[in-house]
C-alpha cells in the first residue's frame, strides 16, 4: 500500500460538463478522511436555487477566477479571484456568479484542527 493517492479531474473550466452540479468532490476520488474538498465551476449568471447551512463543518471558499456574490446570514458580499471566505456551520449561505466563477471549497469539522503547518511536520 502506498502513502498517497492521485486522481485527475480535468480542467476546472470544464468541471460543469463532467460533474453533476458543476462540482468535483474529492472525498471519494481520493479517499479523504479529514475533510471534504470540492472544486467548482459556475457559469455566469447562475444563482444557487437554495440556501443551506451545516451541522458541524465550517467551509473555506477560495476563489480562483471570476466575480460573484455570497449571501451569508442575509448580508451580501462581493467575491472575486483571490477572495478567501470562512463560513461557520450555522451561517445560512448561497452564491451567485456575475462572470464564470471557479472556486475551491474545503469543509472540515469546526474546532478539529490540532496541528498545522510545520507544527505537524518533521524534516526527513
Amino acid at each position: 500500500m502506498t502513502n498517497f493517492k492521485n486522481a485527475e479531474i480535468g480542467k476546472i473550466s470544464e468541471i460543469g460538463k463532467k460533474y453533476e452540479n458543476g462540482k468535483a468532490f474529492l472525498h471519494d476520488l481520493l479517499g479523504l478522511t479529514s475533510c471534504e474538498i470540492s472544486i467548482s465551476s459556475m457559469p455566469a449568471g447562475i444563482k444557487l436555487p437554495f440556501n443551506h447551512k451545516h451541522f458541524q463543518n465550517e467551509e473555506i471558499y477560495i476563489f480562483l477566477k471570476g466575480e460573484g456574490t455570497m449571501t451569508l446570514d442575509n448580508e451580501t458580499i462581493g467575491v472575486k479571484e483571490g477572495s478567501c471566505i470562512k463560513v461557520l456551520p450555522d451561517a445560512i449561505r448561497t452564491m451567485e456568479s456575475k462572470t464564470d466563477l471557479e472556486y475551491i471549497c474545503v469543509q472540515a469539522k469546526k474546532g478539529s484542527l490540532e496541528q498545522f503547518g510545520f507544527g505537524d511536520a518533521e524534516l526527513c
